[in-house]
């Protein structure tokens, strides 16, 4: 493996409407960083309920944030303050214990929230948690939901990337434009760069293009549409063993040239 060169933590979130292959990406961008070392130690975070990110990267994972959300409450709600203080003071080894530590990244599953209702010092606690835990990867990559509440609830306050997925539809470009105004206008969360992939694009790049630029967001690249992918997605195979394919040489190409391409001078 190449020597890392990666800064300390370096932040990239991955977020875009419901099936347009935000999981895949943030799969095979992790086999791009894995291949080439420039990602350094590497922490991937799945804030996306669905938790398809696991199986992508042929993670089995034992334990959620979201179980360790839901034991805090019904510890809080049984009114003890000695069982209480006892979970506070094991909070930090609950959140170790829910990090699944592979041979070179770890992965950190937040899961469902099954209790209703308004727990913003706990997902405060839980965020801070994270934040610390984050601080000692070089790269920390988040695998998100179309919106940005979440990560900023249950996540991270900020983020260095922010790459939003779409298909070549409408609706995509229309949750595009959601997430962009919700970054940039609402600042549900603090981005430093934010930036459009198109998935399973089939020759229309220009039309893409255009629209884009019309909307004000950058492009980082085009991965065309890619039948290994498509096979391995309905095998359930990890995304992690491909080895050649369209849609991967095409992740390389934006990972190394516009997502991380100040590691490669």
């Amino acid at each position: 493996m190449a020597e890392s060169t990666a800064p300390k933590n370096r932040l990239v979130a991955v977020c875009g409407k419901g099936g347009t292959g935000k999981t895949a990406f943030t799969a095979m961008m992790t086999k791009v960083l894995l291949d080439n070392g420039h990602g350094g130690k590497l922490l991937l975070i799945d804030a996306d309920p669905a938790m398809g990110l696991p199986l992508a990267l042929g993670v089995n994972v034992r334990r959620t944030m979201g179980q360790i959300r839901e034991d805090i409450i019904r510890t809080a709600r049984k009114g003890k303050q000695e069982e209480s203080r006892q979970l506070v003071d094991k909070l930090d080894y609950m959140v170790f214990e829910a990090l699944e530590e592979m041979d070179n990244f770890a992965l950190l599953a937040m899961g469902r929230t099954d209790t209703l209702g308004c727990y913003c010092p706990i997902n405060d606690i839980l965020r801070s948690v994270t934040e610390t835990l984050a601080s000692s990867f070089d790269t920390i990559l988040i695998d998100g939901e179309a919106g940005l509440e979440q990560i900023n609830r249950q996540v991270m306050r900020r983020v260095d990337t922010l790459i939003i997925i779409s298909d070549a539809t409408s609706r995509g470009l229309q949750t595009a434009a959601q997430i962009k105004g919700m970054a940039q206008t609402e600042r549900v969360i603090q981005c430093e760069r934010l930036g459009l992939v198109f998935n399973r694009v089939h020759g229309n790049e220009e039309l893409l293009k255009q629209a884009a630029q019309d909307m004000g967001l950058e492009v980082f690249g085009y991965i065309p549409q890619d039948e290994n992918i498509a096979h391995y997605d309905l095998l359930g195979k990890p995304l992690m063993e491909l080895t050649t394919s369209p849609g991967l040489d095409a992740v390389r190409n934006i990972v190394e040239k516009r997502i991380f391409n100040e590691r490669f001078s």
